[in-house]
């Protein structure tokens, strides 16, 4: 089975084909494309300022940097993901333990607070069919006793 480093692999892999595949077939757009792009940068960074050895310095140094990150991100961030996703599963609906036993508390806290409404409101004799004095007695919700 694949881990999560080699399905990464394989994603950058393919996306490096498809580029270098459509760099083969359509070469001039490609090329005027990069041109605008790579102008772009230097006008962004102010590049065309900088001499040849700092052009080469600070080239060096994004890309090192650049590519440090997109390592990382392969290696680490989809088992990142899937941490997080477990945990995320965990603090939303908990584990079998913790969801019988909170099962087990609620059922018995619904059960006895019931059984004590029933008896504050119809009487003590609520559980045996017959009709207590309290506040609800009788057969119908407005009944008052003549």
């Amino acid at each position: 089975m694949l881990d999560s480093a080699s399905v990464s692999t394989i994603i950058l892999l393919a996306a490096a084909s498809a580029l270098l595949l459509t760099a083969m077939l359509y070469p001039s757009s490609l090329l005027r494309w990069l041109q605008r792009k790579r102008y772009q940068y230097e006008v962004t960074f102010s590049l065309y300022m900088l001499t040849g050895t700092e052009k080469v310095i600070f080239n060096s140094v994004l890309f090192l940097i650049i590519a440090l990150l997109i390592i990382a991100a392969s290696l680490y961030l989809p088992e990142h993901i899937f941490i997080v996703t477990k945990r995320m599963f965990y603090y939303f609906s908990g584990d079998e333990e913790t969801l019988n036993t909170a099962n087990k508390a609620a059922h018995q806290a619904l059960s006895s607070s019931s059984h004590m409404i029933s008896e504050a409101f119809l009487g003590k004799d609520a559980g045996h069919g017959q009709h207590g004095g309290g506040a609800l007695a009788g057969p119908g919700r407005g009944f008052m006793e003549a």
